[in-house]
Order: structure tokens, then sequence, then C-alpha cells
């Protein structure tokens, strides 16, 4: 059930928007307490525009994790980089995330060029302060630099180890309005437990595959059979190429059984009880240049 919000009740969405790799996706499982977005080294881990839902006593704050954004170089990109630009008309306040340990870059002024011709209100976020080098104050500069012609308010924050993320939680309940619970208190995504499910098999294959297999992986949940005392998920990994399928099952199946593991354990927390998951690897050729297979995985431009 929601409940009926307090007068003086907090709410609104905030898109989470920045380049590919500079900890959006690690920013909001700690906001929202609990993993529920991917993470990985590799670039464009998140494919989907995810929302994680915290809520406080004074406010309800939604976030809508984004794609990073790039030049995107295939079907698949597109549809993405589109999706996290359409994230910027549709959510009450923008944080802008940046990596704090390099200086500014052509792809943050690029975004900035992009947040400049939005009305939605900016807050520039410096992430990764716990791994700064000496000459972060120059750094630091690069970015005052970019907000300054726009006023954005800017906080600095380390998304790894919690610092500073009371301050930006603070920071962007000021600037919301007013409002309703969307979603009940004790949520904290509104995505299926299936779709989580398979982002859980994927980060693993992007942790244990990450030079040899990049992102032409899609997955799907094929059947989820609860019983009593165990959860049973047949899943299939969908792949380019012959080649790329070899790596995945590895040598006697090693690999795969090493990437069933490993998200075997991730899905066992999310559901707090005993899985048991089978995994099968089939070849999709050039699926990320195909809508119909795009459809097909779930991803499509959002309205």
């Amino acid at each position: 059930m929601i409940p009926q919000a307090p007068p003086e009740f907090k709410s609104g969405f905030i898109g989470i928007i920045g380049r590919p790799n500079v900890g959006k996706s690690t920013l909001m499982n700690q906001l929202v307490g609990q993993k529920i977005a991917i993470t990985s080294p590799v670039a464009q881990t998140t494919r989907n525009r995810l929302r994680g839902i915290l809520t406080t006593k004074a406010a309800q704050l939604i976030f809508v994790d984004t794609p990073g954004i790039h030049k995107p170089h295939h079907q698949l990109g597109e549809v993405l980089v589109q999706n996290a630009k359409m994230a910027i008309e549709s959510v009450d306040v923008v944080l802008f995330v940046v990596d704090a340990t390099t200086f500014c870059g052509a792809g943050d002024r690029y975004i900035a060029e992009l947040l400049n011709r939005s009305n939605t209100l900016v807050i520039l976020g410096l992430n990764k302060i716990d791994q700064q080098p000496p000459n972060f104050q120059e750094i630091d500069e690069s970015y005052a630099q970019l907000a300054q012609p726009h006023q954005w308010q800017t906080v600095k924050f380390s998304a790894k180890t919690g610092a500073g993320l009371s301050e930006l939680q603070q920071v962007l309940i000021q600037h919301l309005e007013p409002g309703p619970y969307y979603y009940p208190p004790d949520l904290v995504t509104d995505q299926p437990e299936r779709f989580i499910m398979g982002e859980l098999i994927r980060e693993q294959i992007l942790l244990l595959t990450r030079e040899e297999i990049p992102h032409s992986v899609a997955i799907s949940i094929d059947r989820v059979e609860e019983t009593p005392t165990v959860t049973r998920v047949l899943a299939t990994i969908h792949v380019e190429r012959d080649s790329q399928k070899g790596i995945l099952i590895g040598k006697g199946g090693s690999m795969l059984k090493a990437i069933g593991s490993a998200a075997r354990e991730q899905i066992q927390k999310l559901i707090a009880g005993k899985v048991y998951l089978e995994l099968f690897v089939k070849v999709q050729p050039k699926w990320r240049q195909s809508r119909v297979r795009l459809a097909e995985f779930g991803y499509h431009v959002e309205e």
C-alpha cells in the first residue's frame, strides 16, 4: 500500500547523467542501500533506465540511472544514448556525475551542452574523491569552470566509500517540490526480479571475461520456478559469434561454471533464498544491429 504523504513531504525524480564509467550505478546502489544496478570496470555497463528508490522521513527520491552518454557505434548504442538524453527531460533534477580523479574533458563538455539546452535543474556531482591525486585542486577548478557559466551547485562525494553522500542527499531534497509517495516506502526499485537476475548474470560476464567479451552479450531469463526450498532459474546468454560462445563456455565448461557460481551467489542475496541456476549459451548474429532482437531483449527507446 502507498500511504498518504504528510504535508511537508517532498518527492521527485532525479536523473543520474554522465560519461560511461564515472560511477553512476555504484552511486545509486549506495544511495538506496542495496545492490540493484550492476557495476564493472567496463564502460557502458548500464543498458536500461533503472529506477532506484530512497524513502526518508522527509522525502522520496526516485533515482533514474542512465547509460553513459557516448558516441554510439551500433544500433544498441544509439538506443542507449537516446534513452539517456530523454531522461534529462523527464526528471525534476539532473545529477551530472563526473570523475574527480581526472580533468574535465570533451565528453563532460558535450554533456554540459546537452544539459544547457534543457530547462531541468542541474547539480554537478564530483565523484571518486577518495581516489583524487595530489593536484586535485586543479582538477576541481576545471569542473568549477564547467559549472560557473550555468551557475550549477557542486557537491563532492565518493560513491564507493559513502563520503559526502548525506550532504548530496540533503542538497537534492532541497531542490524537490512537495509531493506524494510515488512508490511504497519499503520499495528500492521498480524493476521486476527477473530483470535484476539477468543483470546480475551479465555483471559476472563483464567481470570474468572483460578482455575477450565486450558488450555483445544479452541475457534472457527463460524460466523461474519457486519451491519452498529452492528457486530454479534457467537463463540463456546470447552472443554474436561462435568464438564468443567458446570463450563463455571455456575449457570443459569452466568459464560458464565460474559465471554461474558467482551469479548464483548474487541472486541468492537478491531473493534471500537458495538458488539453482542453469545457464545456456546461444549465438544470435549481429543482434545489436537488429531492432527486432533489441526489442526481444528489452532494449527499446523509452517513452
